[in-house]
């Protein structure tokens, strides 16, 4: 790794905030961070129910965009950072620890405390995945591994093929590589345990690349769904789920849920497939592709149990796990994400071109609808009753998740990339204006909360 010194420690200031937060580098001209995009404001007020006052920030009572910073000083406590990179920010960030780890073009390792870089790769990372206690990443002809705390180089190996998507779980990384391979390989030191070829060529790209799922590696190969035992790639089942066109030309999505089951969207199809031995036990037919993977929950269908996705044009499907039967669709807008919908207390999330979109689990009634003023990019992200998202509008959102009201919003210099990540009640995000965020999740930036 190359060790880097701490950025400079000079306070920023954030678009809206009237007080600056944490460490970070200066920004030379503070306009730049202004938000060109038109706002959103003109669009927030929209629901499938009349507008009760105060929803999506109409009532101004609700407070300002960015909450006001208390009138003390922290005294000590963690305060919301910001950190600038000299390169653009991708994906979604990942926490671990005291640590949140960030791709621009290298790993960057930052204190969740202050913001503060501990340390950064030497190597491009076009592909990461961080787990026990280890960096995993690819600069493509390369994969490496180093020690997630201090970046100290733990191993490093020569591919045959261009890396483009890396798994890491249980001991094992997963790689596939252009030209139809897939890879397994020893965590802790990096010695190759099996290869296959001839999988995944329709679609080489990090979210199609194979799945890995509690010791289990999902291909797709001459037209079959094959389930490979993670360590020693060999063939636990398959199933013929079909070539690219006969799943409407676009990847197979999968989702092994802990019922012993992992359910499967194929085009128009969603399966669900006994984990153990690949016996289908249901089979689902829609009037369009499915983008996304299902997502399970756990539970009867009296209670919100079941499998939940969206097809291309915005119908969200609640499926009967037991049987695969159709127990509600809504029709939302047209959804180009490829992320699965959300389901958390009861409420399906999704979000649907510039819509942010709550559904009752059980019934499929709609609660309500907020509008951005761009669309929503990657996955929402719930904790404590609030829900987190970003938008190409680059504004990073957060609701009331039981009614959808305007708690408090961030503009950036650029459109949101990834997902938002919530943790110890802080959210984490990218932005395409080369910045990383850590913000209180209840307040933005408005105070600091005690560390």
């Amino acid at each position: 790794p190359v060790p880097v010194g701490a950025p400079d420690t000079g306070p920023v200031r954030l678009v809206g905030a009237q007080v600056p937060i944490g460490p970070g580098p200066r920004v030379a001209d503070a306009r730049a961070a202004a938000v060109k995009a038109p706002p959103p404001e003109a669009g927030l007020v929209a629901s499938w129910s009349r507008p009760r006052p105060g929803v999506n920030g109409t009532d101004a009572a609700v407070g300002p965009a960015v909450p006001a910073p208390p009138a003390q000083e922290p005294g000590g406590g963690w305060r919301p950072w910001r950190f600038r990179m000299s390169n653009d920010v991708w994906g979604t960030p990942s926490v671990a620890g005291d640590l949140v780890y960030v791709t621009s073009f290298e790993v960057h390792a930052l204190d969740v405390a202050t913001g503060r870089r501990r340390f950064k790769t030497r190597d491009v990372a076009w592909s990461m995945a961080v787990a026990d206690g280890r960096i995993h990443a690819s600069d493509g002809p390369t994969l490496f591994a180093l020690e997630a705390r201090e970046g100290a180089d733990l191993w490093r190996i020569q591919t045959d093929a261009w890396v483009y998507s890396l798994k890491a779980d249980r001991g094992t990384v997963v790689t596939g590589s252009r030209g139809g391979g897939v890879q397994g390989w020893e965590a802790s030191g990096g010695q190759k345990l099996w290869e296959i070829s001839g999988a995944q060529t329709d679609f080489e790209s990090p979210e199609a690349g194979p799945a890995l799922h509690d010791g289990t590696v999902y291909v797709w190969q001459d037209a079959r769904l094959r389930a490979l035992d993670a360590r020693t790639g060999d063939e636990r089942w398959s199933y013929p789920i079909g070539d690219a066109a006969s799943c409407g030309g676009v990847p197979v999505r999968v989702t092994q849920a802990p019922d012993g089951y992992v359910y499967v969207s194929a085009g128009t199809r969603v399966l669900a497939l006994d984990i153990a031995s690949g016996h289908v036990k249901w089979h689902f037919e829609a009037p369009a592709v499915f983008l996304c993977p299902p997502a399970f929950v756990p539970g009867p269908a009296v209670t919100g149990g079941g499998v939940y996705l969206a097809d291309y044009l915005g119908t969200v499907y609640a499926l009967d796990a037991a049987d695969g039967r159709d127990r509600w669709r809504i029709a939302t807008e047209a959804r180009a994400s490829i992320e699965p919908v959300l389901v958390v207390a009861g409420h399906v999330h999704v979000g649907s071109g510039k819509g942010l979109y709550t559904l009752d689990a059980v019934t499929g009634t709609p609660k309500w609808r907020f509008q951005a003023g761009g669309d929503i990019v990657g996955a929402p992200a719930v904790a404590e009753g609030r829900i987190h998202f970003g938008s190409t509008d680059h504004l990073l959102y957060t609701l009331k998740a039981d009614d959808g009201r305007l708690r408090w919003k961030l503009a950036t210099g650029g459109e949101i990339t990834g997902a938002p990540v919530v943790k110890d009640g802080v959210v984490y995000a990218c932005s395409k204006d080369r910045c990383v965020y850590a913000l209180d999740a209840e307040k933005g930036t408005g105070t600091a909360r005690t560390a």
